[in-house]
């Protein structure tokens, strides 16, 4: 579990495509020595389990389902990855609830100054819309948001200028690739109201 507050803004250091799995290398500055093999990261909001770490850098290994239902497999040696580390038992939970599973891939649409923040508005598929509430939760790349306001596909947010130098968004443009995890209680109560 994770709270979709960013920790640290890494790097892929490396891509080494394999027989259906895909090993990707992070750049980061936590200190690897106190990451055990199979822990989990999340790494841009997919929750990855740790293969290898070195001084500066961890190792994990993405599956064809990872790189078919996030943004992975467009990712490319010097991008910024927003990583999490997993929630311990006592850790301040500041943003809310994230399972680490990515439910789509959304886009994108517009970025535009609003003082000193950006109102930055994404478009999700059509699938993800119902899931989407003015002053809900969303995570946009592992990043804990809260929804401003909604039109059918589309949905806007506000980003701090904390925000937009600690996480990847502040280097992202019209059109770009984001991945998206809808909040854990819309899903349970869409899924309540099916069943009744």
């Amino acid at each position: 579990m994770f709270t979709g507050i960013i920790t640290d803004l890494g790097r892929v250091k490396a891509v080494e495509p394999g027989d259906g799995d895909t090993r990707f290398t992070f750049e980061t500055a936590y200190d690897t020595a106190t990451i055990d093999i199979g822990a989990s990261i999340a790494c841009n909001g997919g929750c990855m389990t740790v293969i290898e770490t070195g001084d500066t850098w961890f190792r994990i290994s993405a599956s064809d389902e990872s790189l078919t239902t996030t943004t992975m497999r467009g990712w490319k040696v010097g991008d910024p990855v927003n990583l999490e580390r997993a929630l311990c038992i006592g850790d301040e939970l500041g943003g809310h609830v994230v399972s680490g599973h990515v439910d789509g891939i959304g886009s994108v649409v517009s970025i535009t100054p609003d003082g000193e923040s950006k109102r930055f508005v994404f478009e999700v598929p059509e699938e993800l819309k119902r899931y989407i509430a003015p002053k809900g939760s969303v995570t946009i790349d592992g990043i804990s948001l809260t929804v401003n306001e909604v039109d059918d596909r589309r949905f806007g947010v506000n980003i701090i200028p904390h925000t937009q130098t600690a996480t990847n968004l502040g280097g992202r443009r019209p059109g770009d690739p984001v991945n998206l995890e809808i909040d854990m209680l819309a899903r349970y109560v869409s899924r309540l109201l099916e069943c009744q």
